[in-house]
């Protein structure tokens, strides 16, 4: 991975969804990740088709990759292929979620 990935990765990491109060690493919802400068490309997915997190979601996703310097453009792409399921939490949120 490169710097700027991680940088990136790290960035989407204070991307909370406000109803479950996780980050959406942590919650899988994050599918592909692109930093190629001036570009960033995300394509991610939502807990549900019909979050009503749809806009606010993408547009704080963009707001945090525009931080990474060189970064003008960031591009989200919602998609429900394939669809969100619990068995996309990583370890940690599984912790936090009290499931293990």
């Amino acid at each position: 991975m490169n710097p700027l990935e991680e940088q990136a990765w790290n960035l989407l990491r204070t991307v909370y969804d406000p109803e479950l109060g996780l980050d959406v690493v942590n919650l899988g919802l994050v599918y592909e990740l692109k930093v190629e400068p001036p570009r960033a490309y995300v394509r991610m997915t939502l807990t549900t088709p019909g979050c009503p997190l749809h806009d606010s979601m993408g547009e704080a996703v963009r707001q945090a990759l525009s931080r990474i310097p060189g970064v003008e453009a960031v591009e989200v792409e919602l998609t429900f292929d394939p669809p969100w399921t619990p068995a996309r939490l990583s370890e940690e949120a599984r912790r936090l979620l009290g499931w293990i």
